[in-house]
């Protein structure tokens, strides 16, 4: 059965509705896409043993959900437990002529749902296709593909987009027009970018083995 697409606009919830800096709040989804597009590795927080723990890793999606993985060892992959999932991108020192209005450009996605453990084959299987496709496009159909054995080794999570809340922050100091601007100080924005370097080759390669074209073209480009 095809599931229905989710509406344009995230809902408000308890746990997703913008209680400070509401200005920099958005309830659009494509904004909630773009964040998780941009990046590829997120932070998984989840109770473990009663505690809480605050897991990175990797990370792909699909229309409705976000797919997450690791080791059958790893407690904070347990599944069928509350879990909060949160991307940042950070663009820039917002620096201002005082110390208590400097501030960062930032977009941050914060996504709350259940954790489920994902048991089917063939959805395990398009998950990490999706995980491994999200963060190296293309190197699915070049490399070898999972065993059963390592397929059994693996957990893979599946979260709920339904959920998320998404804040963004863009532009200049907020003290321009303030006491403040009369100081005479520099104030503005110190921008942040990551760029994907030269690929560096695995010692252990044997002599003239030619980058693949889709790792290649990534070099010198822009991340996020």
């Amino acid at each position: 059965m095809t599931e229905e697409p989710l509406p344009a606009r995230l809902p408000v919830t308890d746990r997703t509705r913008h209680r400070r800096l509401r200005e920099q709040g958005s309830r659009e989804r494509a904004e909630l896409e773009a964040i998780l597009d941009a990046g590829f590795v997120c932070h998984l927080g989840v109770l473990v043993d009663g505690r809480p723990v605050v897991v990175p890793t990797v990370y792909g999606r699909d229309e409705r959900r976000l797919y997450l993985h690791g080791s059958v060892a790893s407690r904070s992959l347990a599944g069928d437990t509350p879990v909060c999932v949160t991307v940042t991108h950070v663009d820039g020192l917002v620096l201002a002529r005082s110390v208590f209005e400097h501030g960062v450009n930032y977009r941050s996605a914060m996504i709350h749902g259940i954790a489920r453990k994902v048991t089917d084959g063939e959805e395990k299987l398009a998950g990490l296709r999706l995980l491994t496709e999200h963060s190296a496009p293309g190197q699915w159909s070049y490399a070898r593909r999972p065993s059963r054995k390592e397929l059994a080794a693996t957990t893979l999570l599946a979260v709920s987009l339904e959920e998320a809340s998404v804040k963004i922050r863009t532009g200049a100091p907020d003290d321009g027009d303030g006491p403040d601007a009369a100081l005479g100080l520099w104030a503005g924005v110190l921008p942040l970018t990551t760029v994907w370097g030269a690929p560096e080759p695995d010692p252990a390669l044997p002599a003239r083995t030619a980058v693949p074209e889709h790792i290649a073209r990534r070099a010198g480009t822009r991340h996020g």
